[in-house]
């Protein structure tokens, strides 16, 4: 499956091997004509840059953490380029392992935090260290370059800058710096072939837009409908680390208007995505959209989300019309419930492969549903015991703010959580609960 022609592959390598031609891009911003200061990057980053650099090698911050700095916000992560071999950094530093098969990279730990590392890296298609499939997806990429090569080979221009702690200038190979200031995402090299390549930037591009706030670039947006059937091809285990990270991205609401404008939610969400085709239900999407407000509410306030809470907020319609739909043919609300939820979570798996700890417990949530209906007697407790009750809970009101279970069904838990103990034995703690803020949902473009 391509979404190119056959001869644009070839010329990319060739113009992106060219360091002639890329040098003549580069841009040196020195120390007082940029905003990024030693004192917002972490200790254990300098502590890797600096040992490199004190051992005859040359060393980087890269990537996001130079991006977001110039941004003015805190990375949460510190990456780092280097000359050094991943076999070179081990020996440099113990408390390190080299990881990686498709990219050998290496991880040095400092506690709980994590440096990595990765060796400079060349974008060259005939090296027998670059592996591609016959769709020309890397499948291998482990040819050594210079700094210039290594910018070329990186995804987007404003993820392609280097903060050299030899003189603390920044080095811009793309032109990354103006499409910062411009608040512009845009893919190096031939977008297509960029997509080609690894189809996963596709879903990596809406994750930065989000989140960041910026504009796709006309070319690398265009080439998004003509690539999208390519996402078909990746495994699901990574897909389901991607999906991870776009809805943890503070900026879930966005995140699914993208997807949708893209027409890239079917790869990832099949069911929610033919459900939001037909004629939804309103409260059903305002309950989705309501749902991801409050993930946003949470990751911006560096609480806890689990991504069995998502999976389940994502697949609630498609389980919710699957139950009604059985309940018509006179099954009972909580075994077509179950058989809704095993039913709509086995084809999920087929496009995200959902660890069983998450898909478990959002089965989980699910089935707790109806037994919040029940007040009266011994009841409540059983269900205030449950590990999963916190995030089902938080599950139910979101549904009374939409009206899809009585509205004052919320408070009354709410009120039976204060006179009682708070459960401990939960997998998913879900603290604030009630702590709830509507908003107006924005229609996908």
């Amino acid at each position: 499956m391509k979404c190119y022609d056959s001869g644009i592959l070839l010329d990319y390598f060739n113009v992106a091997s060219d360091k002639e031609a890329n040098s003549d891009k580069l841009a040196i911003i020195s120390r007082t004509n940029h905003n990024i200061s030693r004192k917002s990057i972490s200790e254990s980053a300098l502590k890797v840059l600096y040992r490199l650099s004190n051992s005859g090698f040359r060393a980087c911050l890269v990537g996001g953490g130079v991006r977001d700095l110039l941004l003015g916000l805190q990375p949460k992560d510190f990456d780092v380029a280097t000359d050094a071999t991943p076999e070179e950094l081990r020996s440099l530093f113990r408390n390190s392992r080299i990881i990686g098969r498709r990219f050998r990279l290496v991880h040095i730990r400092f506690g709980r935090e994590i440096i990595e590392v990765a060796t400079f890296r060349s974008h060259s298609s005939d090296s027998p260290k670059t592996e591609l499939s016959t769709e020309g997806r890397i499948l291998r990429d482990n040819t050594f370059g210079d700094i210039e090569d290594d910018a070329i080979r990186r995804d987007f221009t404003v993820n392609a800058l280097y903060y050299d702690i030899a003189n603390f200038s920044i080095l811009d190979y793309t032109n990354g710096l103006e499409d910062i200031e411009t608040r512009t995402l845009r893919l190096i090299g031939d977008a297509e072939t960029r997509y080609q390549e690894d189809p996963v930037r596709m879903l990596r591009a809406i994750r930065f837009a989000a989140k960041l706030d910026f504009e796709i670039e006309r070319h690398s947006a265009e080439a998004i409908f003509a690539c999208g059937p390519l996402l078909a091809d990746i495994p699901p285990a990574r897909l389901f680390d991607e999906t991870v990270k776009l809805f943890h991205s503070g900026n879930a609401t966005r995140v699914l208007e993208l997807l949708r404008h893209y027409h890239l939610l079917q790869y990832l969400f099949p069911a929610l995505d033919e459900l939001l085709g037909l004629e939804p239900d309103e409260a059903m999407l305002d309950f989705v959209d309501q749902g991801l407000v409050n993930t946003d509410i949470r990751i911006n306030n560096n609480q806890h989300v689990s991504p069995a809470f998502i999976f389940a907020i994502l697949l609630w319609p498609a389980v919710h019309q699957q139950a009604m739909n059985l309940q018509s043919s006179k099954l009972k609300i909580i075994p077509a419930l179950f058989q809704a939820g095993s039913s709509v979570m086995s084809h999920q798996l087929k496009h995200i492969s959902i660890p069983r700890r998450f898909s478990q417990m959002t089965r989980d949530i699910w089935a707790a549903q109806p037994k919040f209906q029940r007040t009266q007697g011994k009841q409540p407790a059983r269900l205030f015991a449950q590990p999963c009750f916190r995030a089902a809970y938080d599950f139910m009101c979101i549904q009374s703010m939409v009206n899809l279970v009585p509205g004052n069904l919320c408070q009354w838990w709410t009120e039976y959580q204060q006179q009682h103990q708070a459960p401990t034995n939960t997998k998913l703690q879900q603290k604030d609960s009630g702590n709830y803020r509507r908003r107006r949902r924005r229609n996908a473009g």
